[in-house]
């Protein structure tokens, strides 16, 4: 086979192997009419559930653990994700964020774990409300910038990506196994 022929060849057994993937996370999807947004959306609610069930997993008595001293505490992880989920989806919303109080990495555990919830709850009530054909507005971002609300949401999912790896490198360094890592129920062993 030249290599004319095998990259359609390739190109069509990717299709193949990947087909199944996109069909089940469509039909996970809010809707259909705004795939895009409701990709989104699915990845907040996963992210929002893992990263809820992390803060409420580590102790609050390790609230104030960094592995080391350049790094952000747990309770600034669990502050931060709070903060940024509010102005990430008001900006793409175009929606008034919550008031989530005068937080700080020191304020006790309850509070930031509210805090988070809120902003989550937020953001989807807020993102479910987006449609696929706004995602090219520019809305304000970080540092006075514009970008447009496809690049704002890619970001946020990023950005939750990249926190729910940090919550769960700190949750293991305490000896705690991270949300996604516990055995669901009914699981079997083995497998």
């Amino acid at each position: 086979m030249n290599n004319k022929q095998g990259l359609p060849v390739l190109l069509i057994a990717l299709l193949v192997l990947l087909a199944p993937l996109g069909a089940r996370a469509q039909s996970r999807s809010v809707g259909t009419q705004n795939p895009v947004a409701s990709a989104v959306l699915n990845a907040v609610q996963g992210h929002g559930r893992s990263l809820i069930a992390g803060a409420e997993e580590m102790p609050a008595a390790k609230y104030g653990y960094a592995p080391t001293p350049q790094q952000m505490t747990f309770g600034h992880l669990v502050m931060h994700v709070a903060q940024s989920n509010a102005f990430l989806c008001s900006r793409i919303s175009g929606e008034k964020a919550p008031v989530l109080g005068n937080l700080t990495e020191k304020t006790p555990k309850a509070d930031l774990v509210a805090a988070m919830k809120k902003s989550f709850d937020f953001c989807e009530q807020a993102l479910a409300k987006v449609n696929d054909s706004t995602l090219s507005e520019q809305v304000p971002f970080f540092g006075g910038r514009k970008i447009s609300k496809a690049a704002a949401m890619i970001g946020l999912s990023n950005d939750l990506f990249d926190h729910y790896s940090q919550e769960a490198i700190y949750l293991r360094l305490n000896g705690l196994l991270p949300p996604t890592a516990q055995p669901r129920q009914g699981a079997r062993r083995g497998m």
